[in-house]
């Protein structure tokens, strides 16, 4: 299934994709649709019987627009370990992102008048469909409920001001995520998947790889992460992202305002934002 939190009349809506019509869900979100158990058969509702709305034109929300907890993970395709010059690392790199980071994948990402050094990640992100907490195999499988994408804009002059890389991560109305959340058993490697990812910038290329080559796939940072802190129903991992970000080229390359900027995954969907200065007072 496709699933994505729609925007309609002021409020939003949990719609399951089908072809060229939405299908309402009974749920204000996702996140709300994901915090019942049987989440998968209220996703299966026969369309006929349910609210529909057109797919040409909809406005998506985040995914989940309120997860409790959105966790990321950095140097995690090793391409991308060797263009920041850093060997593979024995765990995962961990760091996080809040609600109010997130928009949708047609919104406007906010470019901070702070920074200088503003960067580009797509990413394979993780949607958590049931609570887990030091989960292990079939049970950290059972606990993704499908697959998005996110692209972690990052602010790279004020990530690299301390050792702590959090600050360059968090800033309002950032990250992308969206447009759907697809369930494992739509894509080819189910909850390990193998799948193109590719970012461009008006029009230009940037970022291609396959997630193939992630160092710690998705069922492993389910084991990972969840022992640390609980993962809950609608949280999210981003699990990294590929070489080719503007910090690693020769010579730097970031985002200045008023770029379009398309990142796409294969099988999931591509969100696609425009640059703007954050206008917020």
């Amino acid at each position: 299934m496709k699933l994505a939190t729609l925007r309609v009349d002021g409020s939003t809506r949990a719609v399951r994709v089908d072809g060229d019509r939405l299908v309402d869900l009974g749920a204000a979100d996702l996140g709300e649709l994901l915090s019942h158990d049987d989440w998968a058969a209220r996703a299966a509702v026969d369309a006929d019987a349910a609210t529909t709305y057109p797919a040409e034109g909809a406005d998506f929300a985040p995914v989940v627009p309120r997860p409790s907890k959105v966790v990321c993970v950095g140097l995690n395709y090793k391409n991308h370990i060797q263009e920041m010059g850093r060997d593979l690392p024995e765990y995962p790199t961990l760091f996080a992102k809040f609600a109010d980071c997130l928009v949708g994948a047609g919104d406007d990402i906010a470019r901070p008048e702070e920074t200088e050094e503003f960067d580009w990640e797509v990413e394979l992100a993780v949607v958590i469909g049931k609570q887990a907490r030091r989960a292990k195999g079939a049970e950290a499988e059972a606990a993704i409920a499908g697959f998005t994408v996110l692209n972690d804009i990052t602010c790279r002059d004020w990530q690299f001001r301390t050792r702590e890389w959090l600050q360059g991560k968090m800033w309002d109305s950032s990250t992308p995520v969206g447009p759907c959340l697809v369930t494992p058993d739509e894509l080819p490697g189910g909850v390990r998947p193998e799948l193109e990812v590719v970012l461009s910038v008006d029009g230009e290329v940037m970022q291609r790889d396959n997630t193939g080559d992630l160092l710690f796939d998705p069922v492993a940072l389910v084991e990972y992460v969840s022992t640390i802190v609980r993962l809950n129903p609608g949280d999210v991992i981003a699990t990294g992202t590929p070489g080719g970000v503007g910090h690693a080229r020769t010579p730097k390359r970031y985002l200045t305002g008023g770029e379009r900027v398309v990142a796409e995954i294969q099988g999931i969907g591509r969100l696609e934002n425009t640059v703007a200065e954050d206008g917020a007072a």
